[in-house]
């Protein structure tokens, strides 16, 4: 609303009769008064453009909150301290069918079913005591059809001067919370496909790595065990034909010529050693093919127990025979130390690491890898040290979040330490990395004495 300055022109600018000074008194005071009331109606135009552009902000103001309550999916009910109802959104009345003015004022408990009116009558003497009040579901009452089911949280609302002025409930419908749980069930299983495929693809990489190592580590033992059976053959051949001139009725003479010439004594001095030798050649094959097939698993196994310094220099001859230029090892550690654990898990990180350790020298002729087994207060701790370059530091962050890699594209799959950071932590352990004060990098193995299962 606009003022009109010119309603000063109808004030009187005469003085009253009277002698000449009286009379320019009077004139300066009514040119002081013209000039208060211009002063007067120009702060009004002022106060009036002020609160027009007020009003204006509330209105958009009014609007914007109007749009985000009509917007919502959840519903809103907002009550006085006496548990009338003082505003509800669109959602609401969507699931009700009914209109916002049969709403206003009524209690907000008539809302909602018989079953869950005692659930909500508290909610307000809980605020005014002072209390929280737990989220509950609760059925919302709907005239010619089924109640609608919301997850229900309730929150105090105060004045300026912090008092409790009523109360702001907003219900969630469980069917759609069902829906975001199935999807989010659903997610979470995709992911762990995705990591489960992601373990098996590195074990598989990881493995063709160490074909020539895995190759020459059956090889000996075969050998070993085919030498033993041609010996055993050639034993056999000669047991036989001293038998059989046994039963021909020999003489004496001629058998214990016989038995010089076919060597029978030594057969029999040799036979023991070499089944022994071929049945511990055998062994150590079967070992060698369960260790693969444990390795390329992608079934969980059960815990055992084992002597985790003969899985780990088992893992170290897998890399290292692998390599063209074979780096000094040096293991330090006891003869024997016992683990329950899931061997396989173990074995892998071992391998992940020892074959990092080699990657990071290849090519070098001085290359040296220590390998460091001990307890430590019901703790295994594993390091594996390098006297590489060691890590730099903008990638020590990054080192075990999976596709990391440093080596040249084509070179490593990045998920090595990802799968064996894992590994670790579903055995209770954990997996780190440091520079050495002397140069080279080192990776430190912990995991618990005894794991009874995964986590």
């Amino acid at each position: 609303m606009a003022v009109d300055r010119s309603k000063s022109a109808i004030l009187p600018t005469a003085a009253p009769p009277g002698n000449l000074a009286s009379d320019g008194a009077s004139e300066d005071v009514w040119i002081d008064v013209i000039q208060k009331m211009d002063e007067v109606y120009s702060d009004l135009v002022d106060s009036q453009t002020e609160l027009e552009e007020k009003n204006a902000k509330l209105e958009e103001a009014d609007t914007f909150i109007q749009s985000v309550l009509g917007a919502m999916t959840d519903v809103l009910i907002v009550c006085d301290a006496r548990g009338r109802i003082q505003q509800v959104n669109r959602q609401l009345l969507t699931i009700t069918h009914r209109e916002e003015i049969t709403l206003l004022g009524t209690r907000f408990s008539d809302l909602f079913t018989k079953d869950s009116q005692p659930t909500v009558a508290g909610f307000l003497d809980s605020l005014i005591s002072g209390q929280e009040v737990a989220p509950c579901d609760a059925a919302i009452s709907v005239p010619d059809g089924p109640p609608a089911v919301v997850a229900l949280s309730c929150t105090p609302r105060r004045d300026p001067r912090g008092r409790l002025a009523g109360m702001v409930m907003v219900g969630r419908p469980i069917g759609e919370l069902q829906r975001a749980y199935r999807a989010l069930d659903a997610a979470q299983e995709q992911l762990s496909e995705t990591q489960q495929r992601l373990l098996v693809s590195e074990k598989m990489a990881a493995l063709g790595r160490l074909v020539a190592g895995v190759a020459h580590e059956l090889n000996n033992p075969i050998s070993f065990v085919f030498g033993n059976m041609y010996a055993l053959k050639r034993y056999g051949a000669a047991i036989r034909k001293y038998l059989t001139a046994c039963d021909d009725g020999l003489p004496r003479a001629d058998l214990d010529d016989l038995r010089k010439e076919l060597k029978i004594d030594k057969v029999l001095r040799d036979i023991e050693p070499l089944v022994d030798g071929t049945q511990e050649g055998a062994e150590r094959v079967r070992d060698i093919v369960e260790d693969l097939r444990r390795f390329s698993s992608n079934q969980e196994e059960a815990p055992e127990t084992f002597n985790i310094i003969r899985l780990v220099h088992t893992a170290v001859d897998w890399v290292i025979k692998a390599q063209r230029i074979k780096p000094a090892i040096e293991f330090i550690g006891p003869d024997r130390l016992d683990v329950t654990g899931h061997k396989g898990h173990i074995h892998q990180i071992v391998v992940n690491l020892v074959q990092n350790a080699a990657d990071v020298l290849s090519g070098c002729s001085d290359g040296k890898i220590r390998v460091i087994c001990e307890n430590d207060d019901g703790m295994i701790a594993i390091k594996v040290a390098d006297n590489g370059s060691g890590i730099e530091p903008a990638a020590m962050d990054k080192l075990f979040e999976p596709f990391f890699t440093t080596k040249p594209i084509g070179s490593g799959t990045g998920l090595g330490l990802y799968v064996s950071y894992n590994m670790a932590l579903k055995q209770g352990g954990d997996l780190q990395a440091a520079n050495c004060p002397d140069g080279g990098a080192e990776f430190t193995l912990r995991i618990p004495v005894h794991v009874s299962s995964p986590q």
